[in-house]
């Protein structure tokens, strides 16, 4: 299997609610050689959470959006994260890919990632779809 190199960094965005799911997802990430960024891995005590995430996001290559039915319902910090996200790819060339939308069950996708194509982890290779586009596209 071909490893994506460590010098692409990979955001992962998600709803605290799906932390346990998200955190098996990074681990599996990085077993597969992908360099992710998730908060409760990647911050460090005393840093300033807020301006941490916000650096790492804006130097990652590619963001993955962890979607599920709990992503929407309420407000939190992942709303400002995917609006950092989109105002960034906003900068990309017309086809690059900067954000995958990861659906970790049935669910809808926010209006502003309903024009990309998503991956479905819950669905058959689902993980392998994903790593093929981080090694595609990132």
């Amino acid at each position: 299997m071909t490893v994506l190199h460590r010098s692409v960094h990979v955001f992962l965005i998600h709803s605290h609610a799906d932390r346990k799911i998200v955190h098996r997802l990074y681990r599996r990430m990085k077993r597969d050689g992908i360099n992710a960024w998730m908060d409760v891995e990647s911050l460090q005590p005393g840093q300033n959470w807020q301006n941490e995430i916000r650096r790492a996001l804006l130097k990652s290559g590619v963001v993955v959006v962890c979607l599920s039915r709990q992503f929407n319902q309420r407000q939190g910090y992942r709303h400002v994260e995917l609006r950092i996200a989109l105002e960034k790819a906003r900068s990309f060339p017309a086809g690059e890919v900067f954000i995958i939308p990861v659906r970790l069950e049935a669910c809808g996708l926010p209006d502003e990632l309903s024009h990309l194509h998503r991956v479905d982890l819950f669905e058959a290779g689902g993980y392998k779809g994903l790593l093929r586009a981080l090694r595609e596209f990132g």
